[in-house]
């Protein structure tokens, strides 16, 4: 027997008429490439989304069809995010950080029909259009004053707005239509495409929004860092159209000055980003001696968060941290640390150990960890394992089957190595490849890195594993100090001292300039162990 319920599907397109019937004078607010600032509302926002759907579709885009975009975070891109979505196509966002050969091939692979590009992007789509011979336009996301001179042929975004008008219904379809669609380099060999639905996207943004998830709510002002081309933003355009907030877009400027300006400006009460921005964001309040008058929380992810960067944004200003961690495969929320009610008689010391842990899962993902033999291991803080996950909005495969079947019995393998609390707080302790072997037993890089960083003289630090004759591998620190700070290779290593197991404590410290990261700002181990390959250890 079924329930006598209405059958109407989950589209992307109602969450935009949601915000525009119920927060139509919510704003918008954006930074934008060109400068200055733009202002509009959630209504004004879904009359251009209709014309840039009339748009598309003069320009003969078709249900199913891929639309790039290589873009910053700004009202724009917010309205490709939907209309392209909304008419049936989908929506691939394309991360321009990643190197030039990984964007013609993302670009031809996805075999994306046109390209909107911003400004600051010109030379990439100069280099790309040549290699890229399915894409049928690139649209410069501009208006005509400010358009480029291009040796390609460019389409001016304004332009196809103004020739439409805003009469457009957003078609009706199945909530499993794909909607959008973003490649992760986090695999081996060439990135590989996630495809998203209508159906993921949406019970996605309402789990991202839940109180002990995101806990946004249309009394929020909230301002994504994170880019809205690495996994959708984390959902923040989806959820603040769910929840009828107001959002401020940052534009391109992403330096502790600029971020904290708007913060202070829109008063901003939440926010997300990768740890590499709140350093800069800290630094320069440090320096400067600035307080947040706004700001509650911020959520932190990509990669783990230092726990020194936690006590600072709690202790010195007040900001709660929501450490949370996902995948591209998983949408990509997956885990956020917020405390239950048990957890308000405990010490302030004990609560912060908690918020090193990646966090517990909101419903609509399920996580385990497993040996290497595939049997289930227990949840008590202690045991860890490969952490496998399932749930509607992780995916099943990769877009054009690339890598064949991914899932081992239903479950992703997200190949993280993880302990799990009988309270269910998952944590992070290598990724299975960086994880360091010695003399059969296994030493977190992670757990190393947050120490060393607790440092007042580190800037940041990196932990790989170095061949040892005897013991197999052993861990090296990789320091970057603060600029003019001193400190020496001993002062690191007592510094671990009655902090870690002796056997963990890493063999030498090398000292460098910078430390190379990935397209989306996590550390780049395969580079270091690269230029550390014939590294020689004085214990070896």
């Amino acid at each position: 027997m079924h329930g006598l319920m209405m059958n109407m599907p989950l589209m992307i397109s109602a969450l935009l008429k949601h915000a525009d019937q119920n927060h139509g004078d919510a704003e918008i607010v954006s930074r934008t490439v060109e400068g200055g600032i733009h202002r509009y509302t959630y209504r004004a926002a879904h009359q251009r989304c209709r014309r840039l759907a009339n748009a598309l579709r003069a320009l003969g885009v078709q249900p199913g069809e891929r639309v790039a975009t290589l873009a910053w975070n700004g009202y724009r891109h917010f309205e490709i995010y939907f209309a392209v979505s909304g008419m049936g196509a989908v929506m691939h966002t394309i991360n321009p950080r990643l190197f030039p050969e990984q964007l013609v091939y993302i670009v031809n692979h996805a075999e994306d029909s046109y390209v909107f590009f911003d400004l600051t992007f010109l030379p990439l789509v100069e280099a790309l259009a040549d290699k890229s011979p399915k894409v049928k336009g690139w649209v410069a996301m501009t208006d005509r004053e400010h358009m480029p001179q291009s040796k390609v042929k460019l389409l001016c975004y304004e332009e196809l707005l103004a020739a439409q008008s805003d009469d457009y219904e957003w078609p009706v379809f199945d909530e499993n239509t794909a909607s959008s669609l973003c490649y992760t380099s986090g695999t081996t060999g060439n990135p590989k495409g996630v495809l998203y639905s209508h159906r993921s996207t949406i019970l996605h943004a309402y789990g991202a929004a839940l109180p002990d998830a995101l806990n946004m709510s249309a009394r929020d002002c909230v301002l994504p860092v994170v880019p809205m081309f690495h996994v959708n933003a984390w959902s923040i355009p989806y959820s603040g159209a769910l929840t009828g907030c107001k959002i401020v877009f940052p534009g391109p400027q992403l330096d502790g000055k600029s971020v904290y300006e708007l913060f202070e400006q829109e008063k901003v009460s939440l926010s997300a980003g990768v740890p590499t921005v709140w350093m800069g964001l800290l630094a320069h309040m440090k320096q400067n001696g600035l307080r947040f008058s706004t700001l509650k929380r911020t959520v932190i992810g990509g990669s783990a968060c230092p726990p020194a960067m936690i006590r600072s944004f709690q202790d010195e200003y007040g900001v709660q941290v929501l450490h949370a961690w996902g995948m591209t495969e998983m949408s990509p929320l997956g885990t956020v640390t917020t405390f239950k009610l048990k957890h308000d008689g405990m010490s302030k010391a004990e609560r912060e150990a908690l918020q090193y842990k990646q966090g517990r899962v909101i419903f609509g993902v399920e996580m385990k960890i497993v040996d290497d033999g595939g049997k289930d291991l227990p949840w008590d803080g202690t045991a860890f394992g490969n952490l496998m996950v399932r749930g509607p909005w992780i995916t099943s495969g990769y877009f054009k089957a690339e890598g064949g079947n991914p899932l081992k019995d239903g479950w992703f393998p997200t190949g993280d190595v993880a302990t799990i609390d009988a309270d269910g707080y998952m944590q992070i302790t290598d990724r299975s490849k960086d994880v360091i072997k010695s003399g059969g037993e296994w030493i977190s890089s992670i757990d190393l890195e947050n120490l060393a960083v607790a440092h007042p003289a580190v800037q940041e630090a990196a932990v790989i594993g170095v061949r040892h004759p005897k013991w197999d591998e052993r861990p090296l620190l990789i320091v970057v100090k603060k600029k003019d700070a001193q400190v020496t290779k001993e002062e690191l290593l007592k510094f671990y001292e009655g902090k870690i197991a002796k056997w963990w404590m890493p063999d030498d410290v090398a000292f460098v300039d910078s430390l190379p990261h990935t397209a989306t700002g996590k550390l780049l181990k395969t580079k270091l162990r690269e230029d550390f390959l014939n590294y020689k250890l004085p214990s070896a």
